[in-house]
């Protein structure tokens, strides 16, 4: 089967017209054929995926293109300028703009570059060989690596020698990995998998956010499975986080996933492949976002979700707990079940789905109205008379409530009375 040699730009509208092709119209115009589309937007098209970010390499260095570009009134940030990429957004759209470069010195986190005026020597510091084709306004291709193959197979292979691209930055295992899961077909790339294995306690120094971006990029793949298999058996994914779990909850997650058409959700996805008890320690080594950590924390804390529950012990639960935490084990606790048993589950869901928080009867101020005065005592009645409500169902009203306050220790009895 021949090979593409361009992309047909009536199929890429961003080819044709808008703010992209204006930015390379204009940077061309200063020198012609100095700049080119590369990257993620040339290989989706290859690839017949969606194309979201579109990215421009250049031969002008970063300062003239931030001239010409401020010149022509667009807002230009310097997002990595002494890495030579600068953003410029024009119309509300963002482009990342890059000076060709080449790698001078890795220390496997950070490179020093030196800025280039030779395609082949950029496409050389790129990963994989399908991000480093290149593409002008006409959709004409360029491909010194080989990478249009590899993007119509879907297969991810690292440029030249995996270990030498691992070294000069151990992200690139996750990256591997998270390429894979998005657009890799059969099995990895021998070599790569072996150097992936044979490099990955080099992930250990790379910062917390960088690993636990590429994770969540992973998991938002429309089906990761095979991918976190294959990091499992490098034994990339415990490097990541120790305390995984075996792959198979993953695996049952997304049956149910696809069964009951929910959208992709990769924090959920996250909290089947992790030990509960161990979530505390997981969420500080990734150093999550609050509202991240306290999501997985309500659902380590929810305890497992069983089939047979009463419907009132549930309420009690989501009364006790956090809402979201029950959902969420219940939800990886489904693909668990058959029959029967599965059904109870997905009828705790719905009972879930709708519930509404009950209003407790009884306030601070009512307790002090009758004579308590704030402090521990009364606090420790309060939460007393919370328990005894729950546990009858969220039946009890407050006159109900008042008169077992006598038998609620010692706060009803002497010293709670002002």
């Amino acid at each position: 089967m021949s090979l593409p040699d361009r992309l047909d730009p009536n199929k890429n509208t961003w080819l044709q017209n808008g703010p992209a092709r204006d930015l390379l119209n204009l940077l061309n115009a200063k020198q012609a054929d100095s700049t080119r589309f590369v990257g993620g937007c040339v290989r989706n098209a290859l690839m017949e995926e969606p194309v979201k970010d579109i990215d421009i390499a250049t031969k002008l260095l970063p300062k003239a293109v931030e001239s010409i570009a401020s010149d022509a009134g667009y807002k230009v940030i310097p997002t990595g300028i002494d890495h030579g990429t600068l953003t410029v957004v024009i119309a509300g759209s963002a482009f990342e703009v890059t000076t060709l470069r080449k790698d001078v010195q890795s220390d496997g986190r950070r490179a020093v570059i030196a800025f280039s005026e030779d395609w082949d020597e950029d496409s050389l510091r790129r990963d994989f060989r399908f991000n480093a084709v290149y593409c002008d306004g006409d959709g004409r291709l360029y491909d010194p690596q080989g990478g249009i193959g590899d993007a119509t197979r879907r297969e991810v292979v690292f440029i030249g020698e995996p270990e030498d691209r691992i070294r000069e930055d151990y992200l690139r295992i996750l990256r591997y990995f998270r390429f894979f899961a998005h657009y890799g077909s059969g099995r990895p790339d021998r070599a790569a998998i072996t150097a992936c294995a044979r490099l990955k306690d080099g992930i250990k120094d790379l910062s917390a956010e960088r690993i636990w971006k590429e994770l969540k990029l992973l998991l938002a793949a429309p089906d990761p499975l095979k991918a976190v298999r294959w990091m499992r058996t490098a034994e990339v994914l415990q490097q990541c986080f120790p305390g995984s779990r075996d792959v198979d909850q993953l695996a049952q997650l997304l049956a149910s996933e696809t069964e009951m058409k929910w959208k992709i959700d990769p924090l959920l996805r996250f909290m089947a492949l992790i030990d509960p008890s161990k979530a505390r320690a997981i969420c500080n080594r990734l150093k999550m976002s609050g509202a991240e950590k306290a999501r997985i924390m309500a659902f380590a804390n929810n305890g497992p979700v069983l089939p047979g529950e009463d419907f009132m012990d549930v309420s009690r639960r989501l009364y006790q707990k956090v809402v979201s935490g029950y959902v969420d084990a219940a939800k990886i606790a489904l693909g668990k079940y058959e029959g029967r048993d599965r059904r109870d589950i997905e009828d705790m869901l719905d009972f879930a789905d709708d519930w509404e928080r009950p209003v407790f009867p009884v306030t601070a101020r009512d307790l002090m109205d009758i004579g308590y005065a704030p402090g521990k005592e009364l606090g420790d009645l309060l939460w007393a008379l919370e328990d005894e409500w729950i546990q009858s169902g969220f039946a009890l009203s407050m006159d109900e409530l008042r008169a077992k306050i006598g038998n609620l220790g010692s706060g009803g009895k002497s010293g709670g009375r002002g």
